[in-house]
């Protein structure tokens, strides 16, 4: 997949993702599948320590959030 391919997906599995979360009592499932999902992701480009990613969701009256925060190492190395 080339890269322009992977953020379509990925952007849909997080509409779908949030649609489910939209509609749950929950989030902490959800938060941990998106942050294996998003973690498959990054590895197949970047390799990263999997300990500096950050994922929060927070849910409002109309509007949740999700906050996405990766670490990248000083020099980038392909993911094998």
């Amino acid at each position: 997949m080339s890269r322009r391919g992977t953020a379509p997906v990925a952007r849909e599995r997080l509409q779908i993702l949030l649609a489910h979360e939209r509609t749950a009592f929950g989030n902490s499932d959800l938060v941990a599948t998106l942050r294996e999902e998003i973690l498959a992701v990054i590895a197949k480009h970047v390799a990263i320590d999997q300990d500096k990613v950050k994922i929060t969701m927070e849910r409002g009256n109309s509007v949740s959030t999700l906050e996405i925060d990766v670490e990248l190492p000083k020099t980038l190395h392909r993911a094998a």
